[in-house]
């Protein structure tokens, strides 16, 4: 999620109306945003990535109006045929292989409105954009450049230009290392042999993408035409997200100019403003939304969303705006009609089949766990169950998620061990001892499973304290096992052991490695245990 910020005032002098930031936020939240409440006298929301134009004010007024009625139907946006080329250079394909762009002219950087679109353009990189991984928006000042421009890749020590804040010129190496946004983001392209560049006719570098843009672009107020680049190794995400940024400028009255993208493929014109089309089934419309509307209702709940909704019998004729990334099928326009039709008037129902649930015996099972580890003095937590690529402590098996909303939690955990042991660094300031576990899933082989771990940081955690711990916990749970020595990175060698129930391996615990305590910046021995709770049932 992210939250975008606004001040109450400048949302009702763009809506066109005067409301409280109670209406605003009531209003608002029945869209489907959610309200992190005022700060000050600005109003946040937390936003759903898939609605990407909803990542900045213009975004959100847009959608506003037309749940209130002010403004119904597919919004417009001319698009004026320019003469600006972007060429796209084969050399770019086996790094960022997709580029776009457009002119936008008669912009008015107000305070306000330059603030709103570097805040767009941030929460596009950092959401729709993976972190500028699948897209990255540059925005420059059109008259300061000649076009055309080209998009290519070269050596990296080839180009030399200042990038925005600093004061000389630099190689795109140098860059990568010494540069804020080259240490942050460099690593999206420092495994290849070349890197991206954007420069103008006479040899200007516009922007280094998704590092940084030039200074010879860099918006003032004086600024009045732009020229908006997008880049990235997803061809649709990067249609989106040029999409976006210029019709939330056209929603502040400026102008929105085609650019010809020249590239090996053939050419085109960006950006595509060209609403796609649906057909909705009225009948199969009401059965998922619990409603029980005539197709011209249902219409004007979707024209209310900024659709464009046509009856045609027993379906409905929809054009859906370029810019509604979130719109992949007809059940997509079934939630847009529940928001148009408003969910607190969605009459309310009995289900039609009655349950009642229970917990089940793991549920259960490892209720009594937590109460046994509290007794002993253990703090339970809660981590997140995706992990980042490299880590001090080895896991036993690595799930890699390959479309990762951040490059920091890009796999799927398979031990408890190594959460624990980063809470330990994250509380490091406090006093110890500290003992804390975890009951909770990791995945092992393409399979759930559930363990339970604990660990205990202190200047007299030893593998005798490990030893009694795992003892007394298979004691109560009332399981047969046997302990017998093991090796394992992860643990000193002569200070580590298995538990074995019923002959198979259901564990492991002992006295962690220097070389995993110093990893996370930790200077007391740490004593850890880690078991599959379905083998203790």
């Amino acid at each position: 999620m992210t939250v975008v910020e606004f001040e109450t005032e400048e949302f009702c002098d763009l809506v066109g109306t005067k409301l409280s930031p109670e209406e605003v936020e009531a209003k608002v939240s029945m869209m489907g945003a959610a309200p992190e409440g005022l700060q000050g006298t600005r109003q946040r929301f937390d936003i759903n990535p898939n609605r990407a134009d909803w990542l900045s004010i213009e975004g959100l007024v847009r959608s506003f109006r037309g749940v209130l009625g002010l403004e119904t139907g597919l919004p417009s946006y001319p698009v004026i045929p320019g003469s600006v080329r972007f060429v796209v250079d084969e050399s770019v394909k086996g790094v960022r292989p997709f580029g776009i762009g457009a002119i936008v002219r008669d912009v008015d950087l107000t305070e306000r409105s330059l603030k709103s679109l570097i805040e767009l353009q941030e929460n596009l990189h950092l959401t729709h954009g993976r972190r500028r991984r699948k897209v990255a928006i540059g925005i420059h000042d059109a008259d300061a450049v000649t076009p055309p421009f080209a998009y290519k890749a070269v050596p990296p020590e080839s180009v030399r230009f200042t990038p925005l804040g600093l004061a000389g010129t630099m190689d795109l190496g140098e860059i990568l290392a010494r540069h804020e946004k080259g240490r942050e983001f460099g690593h999206l392209v420092a495994d290849k042999p070349r890197f991206p560049v954007i420069t103008d006719a006479k040899g200007v570098v516009l922007s280094f993408p998704p590092i940084i843009n030039g200074i010879t672009t860099q918006l003032t107020p004086s600024t009045r035409n732009l020229f908006v680049d997008v880049t990235g190794t997803d061809e649709e995400a990067v249609e989106v997200g040029l999409n976006v940024m210029c019709t939330a400028l056209a929603d502040r009255g400026a102008r929105i100019e085609s650019v010809e993208v020249v590239a090996a493929e053939g050419s085109r014109r960006t950006p595509d403003l060209e609403p796609r089309r649906y057909t909705l089934d009225v009948l199969a419309a009401n059965e998922l939304a619990g409603l029980s509307l005539p197709g011209a209702a249902m219409a004007e709940c979707l024209e209310k969303m900024r659709h464009e909704a046509e009856p045609d019998g027993g379906v409905i004729r929809v054009r859906t705006p370029r810019f509604r990334s979130d719109i992949m099928n007809a059940v997509d326009l079934v939630e847009d009609v529940a928001i148009g039709f408003g969910y607190e008037r969605v009459p309310m129902t009995l289900p039609r089949l009655q349950t009642s649930g229970s917990a089940t015996r793991t549920s259960e099972f490892s209720d009594g766990l937590r109460t046994v580890l509290v007794g002993y003095g253990y703090q339970e937590v809660m981590s997140l169950t995706v992990a980042p690529p490299e880590e001090p402590y080895e896991s036993p098996s690595r799930t890699t998620i390959i479309n990762p909303v951040t490059v920091e939690n890009s796999r799927i955990r398979s031990s408890l061990l190594p959460s624990l042991l980063a809470l330990f660094a994250l509380n490091k300031h406090h006093d110890l001892p500290q003992r804390i576990f975890e009951i909770g899933e990791v995945v092992r082989a393409v399979k759930n499973v559930r363990l339970v771990a604990g660990a205990s940081l202190h200047a007299r955690a030893s593998f005798t304290e490990g030893k009694s711990l795992v003892q007394g916990l298979m004691r109560d749970v009332g399981k047969p096992f046997e302990i017998e020595p093991a090796e394992d990175p992860n643990f000193i060698d002569g200070r580590c052991a298995s538990v074995r129930i019923a002959g198979a391996v259901a564990g492991i615990f002992g006295e962690m490695h220097p070389r995993v305590v110093a990893g996370y910046g930790l200077g007391h021995p740490i004593v850890a245990f880690e078991l599959a709770v379905p083998a203790l049932l």
